[in-house]
């Protein structure tokens, strides 16, 4: 297996995400959307900066087509599980894959994320933000906590001191959280606009 090419800065990390393919047929009632390259880019470059990815085990929970845990493995994680309940945007995983010649550094899981009990070193994840089923995401951030003490994951800001609470009642304690204007394309019939950005954050969390 050849080597991997490491990007050598953030921008040309978010330049090699950008050329992903994403969701053709997104499932509303999946709130399946295409996390922003520039956004993935800003959140992976920063856990490798933290040095949290050489050579880590990582799960991708709802990972959909792939950008969060194709970017740790494009900046050095040994091993990432990418877990998704829907197996078309596992389809498009697999081409994403195989686009970079990453091979037999990664297990594509098609399951539920409470079927996914692997022990890893950090959990990334962009889950559903509840808009169609009320905290779903709480489903995600549980299992991610039974699995990793090192999280980052994705939720609507509006829902921060939900996700506090969660982790104080969970053992856990942010640690630093990163706010965005996040880009959600006109994919679903309800989007009116071409672009609709919505203050979405990401969260930080570990065990103290």
């Amino acid at each position: 297996m050849k080597p991997r090419k490491i990007p050598g800065s953030k921008s040309q990390l978010a330049i090699a995400l950008s050329r992903l393919k994403v969701f053709t047929a997104p499932r509303p009632t999946l709130e399946q959307y295409p996390t922003d390259s520039e956004i993935a880019a800003d959140i992976i470059w920063t856990a490798h900066m933290a040095g949290e990815l050489e050579g880590a085990i990582v799960a991708d929970l709802g990972c959909g087509t792939g950008i969060l845990g194709i970017g740790t493995l494009l900046l050095g994680a040994k091993k990432v599980f990418f877990v998704d309940i829907d197996s078309r945007p596992l389809e498009i995983l697999r081409s994403n894959l195989e686009s970079l010649d990453l091979k037999g550094c990664f297990d594509i899981i098609n399951s539920d994320v409470s079927g996914f009990t692997e022990k890893v070193d950090l959990v990334i994840q962009n889950p559903p933000f509840g808009t169609r089923e009320k905290h779903t995401d709480k489903g995600f951030m549980e299992q991610a906590m039974q699995i990793s003490g090192n999280i980052y994951s994705f939720h609507k800001t509006a829902t921060a001191d939900f996700i506090v609470k969660l982790c104080t009642d969970n053992g856990f304690r942010i640690i630093e959280r990163f706010d965005f204007k996040f880009p959600l394309k006109q994919t679903l019939k309800q989007h009116k606009k071409k672009i609709e950005r919505i203050d979405v954050s990401c969260f930080h969390i570990a065990q103290p």
